[in-house]
């Protein structure tokens, strides 16, 4: 099985993301996160093949976990930063190579480089 922690303040966005997950990538398990100070116990304890991270949240914000996260072991290219905010934003606060991908989570576009990462985390699953 694939790991994936999802940490996003928004609870209809998580359990819809992890329901699409679930549908289509069998082979990944989700755990959700909505509070980002439980996210800390959770990446601290847990051995994540991806983490998909909301930029914007209260008590803690995305790029503050993407540091704690690094800091404790996680690789910074199994992190996905995601936002409402544009693409070009994003790429300003997270240059290339600060994670794996800073994405807007509502763009069409966008959703297609998940279903890559998704399907190559499945891939990977199903090969071990």
């Amino acid at each position: 099985m694939g790991r994936i922690l999802l940490i996003d303040d928004d609870s209809a966005f998580t359990n819809f993301l992890a329901d699409y997950i679930a549908g289509n990538f069998p082979l990944l398990r989700v755990e959700i996160c909505n509070n980002p100070m439980t996210a800390l116990h959770a990446i601290k304890a847990g051995s994540y093949d991806l983490m998909l991270i909301d930029l914007e949240m209260p008590a803690m914000d995305g790029l503050k976990l993407l540091k704690f996260a690094v800091s404790v072991g996680m690789d910074k290219n199994r992190i996905v930063i995601l936002s409402g905010r544009d693409a070009d934003f994003l790429h300003k606060i997270c240059p290339m190579g600060t994670c794996l991908a800073v994405l807007n989570k509502f763009e069409a576009r966008q959703k297609s480089v998940l279903d890559m990462v998704f399907n190559s985390l499945n891939r990977k699953a199903g090969a071990s």
